[in-house]
């Protein structure tokens, strides 16, 4: 396993190509960064190009994310895959296999996805050490938990149909390319029914759930220990022997490194060394399961400064090869 971090085709626009030479001078080699533009636009000549500049900057693609973000339904370039609804799920489902072909064919070994469709919800931002911001989800503070999005009302049976349906069609692909794809859990585990969604994959049991369908060496986990932490009364407790469980089977092909204060319900989003997670034993488990991919931080928070994302990513990203180092393992 390796120190990595990620960027998405929005935040690539933002920071540029200065700050992925920033990564490279601060030890990182390994990214998942996604080509500027919609994925629609992604044909081969546009995936060499992004790999030849991501190489220019010291850089090793290992990764991009699939247009199935964690941006709520109305935002994703591929709703239809989520919403059920044909001819355009099939045919988004068509483009998505066709993507992994190509990265396939570019040397690209891993994609990330999410099943979203309600986003991300949390609270007002809570202040933490030194007056930083933090992203926060306090249950009984939720506003809107009747505001309908528009995949409308989805119960638990119908939201499994659709994932079951993707990746029916998917893995296959995925598998005969030899392409890995890492799911990211449902953040938070929400209410059932919050806002039209029960959804099915915020905590270990639906992702010991969806890992059983299409049983592939390809088809795992965006392992973010955050999230699975956020459905935890417990996550000190409980979390070594989920990271045990997927790990062992070889369902980890991505790791969001991160660590919160709280657990199911009500928690706050903090920095690796300031939360209820032993994170120096986290690492040390992901070693001892065998876990051979990224290692990269996650929803750093908010400080203050000229560059507070990049200045928070660079110290989590120093944490992280700090854990390598002292583990005797090689961090690059």
């Amino acid at each position: 396993m390796y120190v990595g971090t990620q960027l998405s085709s929005e935040q690539y626009a933002i920071y540029g190509q200065e700050y992925l030479r920033q990564l490279a001078q601060l030890g990182v080699k390994h990214v998942s960064v996604d080509p500027l533009g919609p994925a629609k636009n992604w044909d081969r000549d546009c995936l060499l190009k992004h790999l030849e500049v991501i190489d220019n900057c010291g850089l090793i693609l290992d990764m991009i994310q699939l247009p199935m973000t964690s941006h709520p339904i109305e935002k994703s370039e591929s709703k239809h895959i989520m919403l059920g609804k044909n001819p355009e799920r099939d045919r988004e489902i068509d483009l998505i296999c066709e993507l992994i072909e190509m990265l396939s064919e570019v040397g690209v070994g891993a994609v990330r996805y999410n099943c979203n469709l309600i986003g991300i919800p949390r609270t007002e931002d809570e202040i933490g050490r030194g007056g930083s911001r933090h992203s926060t989800y306090r249950e009984d503070k939720l506003v809107n938990f009747d505001e309908l999005s528009e995949a409308g009302h989805v119960n638990e049976d119908l939201f499994w149909e659709r994932i079951e349906y993707f990746l029916d069609r998917v893995v296959p692909v995925a598998t005969a390319n030899k392409v890995r794809m890492a799911c990211h859990p449902h953040d938070p585990l929400t209410p059932v029914g919050y806002r039209g969604v029960t959804r099915v994959l915020g905590d270990a049991d639906g992702l010991k759930r969806f890992v059983s369908f299409q049983e592939s060496d390809y088809h795992g986990l965006n392992f973010c220990q955050g999230t699975i932490a956020e459905s935890m009364i417990n996550p000190k407790e409980e979390m070594p022997a989920v990271i045990k469980w997927f790990g062992e089977r070889g369902k980890i092909h991505n790791v969001h490194f991160r660590n919160i204060i709280g657990g199911r319900g009500s928690f706050m989003e903090v920095f690796l060394d300031n939360g209820d997670m032993d994170m120096t034993q986290s690492f040390k488990q992901y070693q001892d399961v065998g876990y051979k991919y990224m290692i990269m931080p996650d929803h750093v928070p908010h400080i203050d400064g000229k560059a507070p994302f990049e200045t928070g990513f660079a110290f989590c990203i120093g944490y992280i090869i700090a854990l390598f180092q002292a583990n005797g393992l090689d961090p690059y």
